[in-house]
């Protein structure tokens, strides 16, 4: 058979089932339920999403012109009604829906009661970074708070031991999604707390819906959280997933193995680390002996130390310098002083009554008193007669 003659291009093909696509009215305006993930709001103002359910998923595009009637924000795990239509993309040879309007599933509750939560926790404080914990940079337990079954754990315990054998998992099971869960993760949050179970706490889940994760967007697991002494690592869903959890934990993890890399340290980097730091040691003491021994030899070959002696000269000199000074002054003083005593000395012999009897007077003395007038005196009243060279009694007659 020959197939160049029947043979058609893919463009072609392409277009023959885009335009079977666009004669089914079935698919002209449909309405479809789902979940968005992948959401991408384009800065030219499309939105690019892909609408899925638990067994399949389809791409979607709805351009601004229909974008700016939206009274809110699409985001991943948001499950959505959109009306549009089925066509074909030629180039790409994919088919997609063209949305022109979308409303939020009772999903959409969720997300409001979620972002309301969101703030008066923030107002209360719960997500203040002055509250944070510091993660141990050696813990000995790691506590995981998870399911007891699926690859969570093991993803753990895997990336824990391949880090560090060393360090020991505990783990408490609780239930991470449905109903009665976030009381279950609250309870464990407390009992490993009171007990002292661990170093530091793993709080983890695999992927989901915002249905699936609430559990972890609870108040009372938020408070409990808050109030651990034990640090908290949050590692709940996949990386583009946020609940109220990472925000008040100590350390949000992307993934669960992300939160066991960052709690467990990986001992082939620390011994690598002890030994640069053991090796720039042994450099740095090396290196500070040589300067000491350096120094050693300067100082022993220095003058200080050959003629110590000489240190003291100056001061020597100038102690005898000082000494001199104050006795040239104590000289000066005690001259004036002489000088000033002698003068005293002459003025006070001076004025001696001594003085007045060398030169012929006398002193006339009655009862032990000096007699200054004649009327002092009485017939025959016993006097003393005080001359320069001695005393005579006398009688008045």
């Amino acid at each position: 058979m020959n197939y160049e003659n029947l043979a058609i291009t893919v463009t072609e093909l392409n277009k023959y089932i885009k335009e079977k696509i666009a004669g089914d009215e079935a698919l002209a305006n449909i309405v479809v339920k789902g979940e968005i993930s992948n959401f991408k709001n384009h800065y030219t103002g499309h939105m690019y999403f892909t609408l899925k359910d638990e067994n399949s998923l389809i791409k979607c595009i709805m351009f601004k012109t229909y974008a700016q009637k939206l009274n809110f924000m699409p985001k991943d795990g948001m499950k959505v009604f959109i009306f549009g239509g089925v066509s074909v993309f030629e180039r790409d040879g994919i088919y997609q829906i063209y949305v022109k309007a979308m409303q939020e599933d009772g999903i959409g509750a969720l997300y409001k009661q979620y972002e309301k939560l969101k703030e008066d926790l923030e107002k209360q404080g719960l997500f203040d970074k002055s509250h944070k914990k510091k993660i141990p940079q050696m813990p000995k337990v790691i506590g995981v708070l998870t399911s007891k079954t699926g690859s969570v754990i093991r993803d753990i315990i895997n990336v824990s031991t391949r880090r560090n054998p060393n360090v020991y998992i505990r783990l408490l099971p609780v239930p991470v999604q449905g109903e009665g869960a976030a009381e279950k993760i609250a309870e464990g949050i407390q009992f490993m707390n009171e007990n002292n179970l661990a170093d530091v706490l793993i709080l983890a889940r695999g992927g989901g819906s915002l249905e699936d994760l609430w559990p972890f967007n609870e108040e009372i697991v938020a408070h409990a959280i808050y109030n651990s002494k034990l640090p908290i690592i949050s590692a709940v869903g996949h990386e583009t997933d946020f609940t109220i959890a990472d925000f008040v934990s100590d350390l949000r993890a992307p993934t669960p193995s992300a939160a066991a890399e960052l709690a467990v340290p990986d001992y082939i980097e620390l011994s690598q680390k002890i030994n640069t730091y053991r090796n720039r040691l042994k450099v740095l003491l090396s290196k500070k002996l040589e300067i000491m021994k350096l120094r050693y030899e300067k100082a022993k070959s220095s003058r200080i130390f050959k003629e110590p002696e000489k240190l003291f000269y100056d001061d020597y000199i100038k102690l005898d310098t000082i000494i001199k000074n104050l006795q040239t002054t104590m000289q000066t003083k005690e001259q004036k002083a002489k000088t000033k005593y002698i003068e005293l000395v002459s003025k006070l012999d001076t004025l001696s009554p001594l003085k007045t009897l060398a030169r012929g007077y006398s002193i006339i003395e009655a009862n032990n008193k000096i007699v200054k007038s004649v009327k002092e005196l009485e017939k025959g009243q016993k006097i003393e007669i005080k001359l320069i060279d001695g005393n005579k009694s006398a009688e008045i007659i």
